[in-house]
């Protein structure tokens, strides 16, 4: 299951990188302390992916942390890239992933 979420978290980077979602510069500290879902008071879904879900997932995966149990991060994505827009398919089946992955209760999350 680790394995599987590792090899999703760096293909999700990858497709941003491609689709030229991907930031070169950080966001301003207060930024990225935000206290909303998904950060939307302070930082674009782009931003937020990159700048908060893929280093926190990518920290406990390090640390051999236990990873959440519930995830739902896929209506989000929906909701910012929209139903129509082909560019993004790609980055919602990814997020659509995660969401399954982690929400599985057979998942071995050793």
């Amino acid at each position: 299951m680790r394995d599987r979420l590792r090899v999703l978290l760096d293909s999700l980077e990858s497709e941003l990188r491609l689709q030229g979602r991907w930031d070169s510069l950080s966001p301003p500290e207060g930024a990225l302390r935000s206290t909303e879902p998904f950060a939307v008071d302070t930082l674009e879904f782009d931003q937020w992916l990159q700048w908060i879900l893929l280093p926190r997932l990518n920290d406990l995966l390090l640390r051999q942390q236990p990873l959440p149990t519930s995830c739902a991060i896929e209506p989000m994505a929906e909701e910012c890239y929209g139903p129509d827009d082909p560019t993004t398919t790609s980055i919602v089946s990814m997020i659509a992933q995660i969401d399954a992955l982690l929400n599985d209760p057979d998942g071995d999350r050793n």
